[in-house]
């Protein structure tokens, strides 16, 4: 049978077990190992690039190159910055499977598709033209000091995007610059030399201060989360820039700048609030004060909960909203009485020496049944028992405002 045919008959089925009959299996498909590891491939791809996992003749030769790539969202972001750069020629010198470049050749009149790994790099390039992509050249050269011209070959860009491999030798994770592979540290001169602007995708874990200190010329940061989780730091350099950046968040293809938010304002929460939780890329870009520039009041300096007697409805896309049913104490008594009227509840722990884990059982509550518990240390040790705004409507009351 015909590589697609055999991905059709086998997907979604268990690959450990597909392994173990290789013997049985390898005369049915042309290349038994690349059938097994697009399959591998595409388990991770269902979910994050529905677009190519749709297309059963695609070829992925490794496991983790799928496991590593972008999603659909975070690429087609990277996309829409681009566009908004105004770079019509891209050249993407870390290509990987070419989910980034397949999504700058939607907005890109050009893009230069550079892959290390020449199994990848061609595999990618067979997939690109099954996906119809007319306008992307592919290579396959080691990026390092010295070598960019080549690489480039008389390709002129508006905008470099490297997203430097972040594992070191036996597999394992690195997150300083210096450590991925390539050390775009040493090659910065050598880049801005054939273009003005660069676009790094580097570890959600970055300390952001540190990294920036460490490139410099950086003039925009994006902090981009989706389900739940930071995905990517891309960091926007400008040769010659020397001003401080623009700092963005984007939570599930919604995004804002933070701009200067300003000073935390204070206030106890009180029963009928609504209390919004910051999403994850609010909380990656330290945009702590940012709620409080839309009226909602800090709970406490570390808390990083928010309420107010209103929805903010700028702020819906990076966070979410409760509404506050009670207040209790934080002792043994409040324990007693949280297992007895709230027997199913999440946890969460703010700026408390405990974990939500340990809290969980303590209280005698199991996960679920709508409630949320949110253990906080802030001028007061208290239990905020809430519920998210789908449930219920608020009925909320006055609520007096400190200002720091």
């Amino acid at each position: 049978m015909t590589f697609e045919q055999f991905i059709l008959e086998y997907d979604g089925q268990d690959t450990a077990a597909l392994a173990l009959a290789a013997n049985r299996l390898s005369g049915q498909v042309e290349d038994f190992h690349l059938a097994l590891s697009t399959l591998q491939a595409r388990r991770t791809l269902k979910g994050k690039v529905p677009e190519w996992y749709a297309i059963a003749s695609l070829e992925y030769p490794f496991k983790l190159s799928a496991e590593q790539c972008s999603s659909s969202g975070t690429a087609r972001y990277k996309a829409d910055i681009a566009q908004r750069l105004g770079a019509a020629r891209i050249a993407d010198l870390t290509g990987g499977m070419g989910v980034d470049s397949w999504a700058f050749s939607r907005k890109a009149a050009k893009v230069l598709y550079n892959e290390m790994n020449p199994t990848l790099a061609e595999c990618t390039g067979r997939n690109l033209q099954k996906l119809g992509i007319q306008n992307i050249t592919t290579r396959s050269q080691e990026v390092k000091p010295g070598c960019i011209s080549k690489i480039l070959d008389g390709f002129q860009p508006e905008l470099i995007y490297m997203d430097p491999a972040r594992r070191g030798e036996g597999g394992r994770k690195v997150f300083l610059l210096e450590d991925c592979s390539p050390d775009v540290t040493r090659l910065l001169p050598e880049l801005f030399s054939v273009c003005p602007t660069i676009m790094l995708k580097l570890s959600p874990m970055a300390d952001i201060t540190a990294v920036s200190r460490a490139l410099g010329s950086v003039k925009e940061i994006h902090c981009v989360a989706s389900e739940g989780e930071c995905k990517e730091l891309l960091f926007v350099l400008q040769k010659g820039y020397d001003g401080e950046p623009d700092i963005f968040i984007a939570e599930d293809g919604a995004a804002m700048t933070i701009g200067n938010p300003g000073p935390a304002e204070y206030a106890t929460p009180l029963p009928g609030n609504f209390l919004f939780v910051p999403g994850k890329a609010m909380m990656k870009a330290g945009a702590y004060t940012l709620p409080c520039s839309y009226g909602l009041s800090a709970m406490g300096k570390n808390v990083h909960l928010y309420s107010g007697s209103s929805r903010v409805k700028e702020l819906e896309p990076f966070g979410k909203y409760f509404i506050i049913k009670e207040i209790l104490p934080f002792n043994k008594r409040s324990f007693s009485e949280t297992a007895s009227r709230y027997p199913r509840a999440d946890v969460s722990v703010r700026n408390l020496p405990v974990r939500a884990e340990e809290l969980q059982k303590r209280l005698g509550v199991k996960p679920g049944g709508g409630y949320h518990i949110f253990a906080a240390g802030g001028a007061e040790r208290v239990l905020i028992i809430a519920l998210a705004t789908e449930r219920e409507a608020p009925v909320p009351p006055s609520s007096a405002r400190t200002c720091e």
